[in-house]
């Protein structure tokens, strides 16, 4: 054996241990976890309904830090401008790590850069419009879309960004009705929400939970019907966008939130934090408080599953952006 492979051999048995060492220590310190929206939307709801029970999991205390701009990139490539060493968790979905990179041409990654440990929860979505809009379903949104369309005045529609899921679904819905609808762009789901209520909008198809059904019960928004074909427990008889006569039959749509890190994370960290969140997913009060928000806590995943999932929503989300021919900006 010459002495350059020695050598070689003896480096790299050296940062395996290290590594190991590294790893069989995480975490020694508090662990981050980066939300990618302004504090008082939803994601930073189920953060922080999050952070404590993986906290105790994890033996460390785990701190929400809200950092929102570019669809959710900016908080993404601070994860990716940090080390791999499991400190800076990620919470998101496909909006920042899909589809922030196909919109935008300053958001330099790709979701490959990422892996999934867990998704955490999958939120019921619905087409949420201003108090005073005059439909109560989808079939009277579609016929209001079009009458304004027609006045020279088309429906607008909020989002948390450009190529956000929610600006998508904003343009599937105005190809699938066949009239304009104006896109309005915000840095997160409370601004969204805050023009809603003040009729600076007319709709934001998006998740939702318990403190926007309380909105809607005092009239400051009113829910149009549900888009996603799960449970909705907080609004049983909401009708759905499938039960619609109008275009909008097929028009359907969920996501998921997820625990994300970079894509060469050592394993055993990742194994560590995975087994953190499996233990948060069996947590009595997180389940409550995530039942009382109206939230569907995920079942467990293991770690290739939670992967393959992460693929197979990036695959169906970059066809979704190629049918409707959505351009970086």
């Amino acid at each position: 054996m010459s002495t350059l492979f020695k050598r070689g051999a003896v480096f790299l048995s050296g940062v395996l241990l290290a590594s190991a060492a590294c790893a069989q220590a995480f975490p020694n310190k508090p662990v981050t976890l980066l939300v990618p929206y302004p504090a008082g939307g939803l994601s930073d709801v189920i953060a922080r309904t999050v952070n404590a029970p993986l906290g105790k999991a994890l033996g460390q205390p785990v701190i929400v830090e809200n950092l929102g701009g570019a669809s959710g990139g900016i908080a993404a490539q601070k994860v990716l401008n940090a080390p791999s060493d499991g400190y800076m968790l990620f919470q998101g979905s496909p909006n920042e790590l899909i589809l922030a990179p196909l919109a935008l041409s300053s958001v330099k990654y790709k979701s490959e850069d990422f892996r999934q440990i867990h998704r955490i929860a999958l939120a019921p979505m619905a087409i949420i419009a201003r108090g005073d809009i005059p439909a109560n379903n989808a079939d009277e949104l579609v016929a209001y879309a079009m009458k304004v369309a027609k006045e020279g005045k088309p429906m607008t529609y909020a989002s948390v960004g450009v190529g956000s899921l929610y600006h998508l679904l904003g343009e599937q819905m105005s190809k699938m009705i066949g009239v304009p609808m104006l896109h309005i762009p915000y840095k997160g789901f409370a601004d969204g929400l805050k023009d809603l209520m003040g009729n600076q909008v007319d709709i934001f198809i998006t998740p939702y939970g318990a403190p926007q059904v309380a909105l809607a019960k005092d009239k400051k928004i009113k829910f149009i019907a549900a888009t996603s074909p799960g449970a909705h427990p907080l609004l049983p008889q909401l009708g759905r966008t499938s039960d619609s006569k109008s275009a909008l039959k097929n028009f359907t749509s969920e996501i998921g939130t997820g625990y994300f890190v970079k894509r060469d994370t050592p394993e055993p960290i990742v194994q560590a934090m995975h087994k953190g969140l499996q233990a948060v997913l069996g947590d009595a009060e997180y389940l409550s408080r995530m039942a009382a928000l109206g939230q569907l806590a995920s079942p467990l995943q293991t770690l290739d599953v939670a992967n393959k999932a992460f693929v197979d929503e990036t695959t169906q989300y970059r066809a979704i952006a190629k049918a409707i021919n959505l351009q970086a900006q």
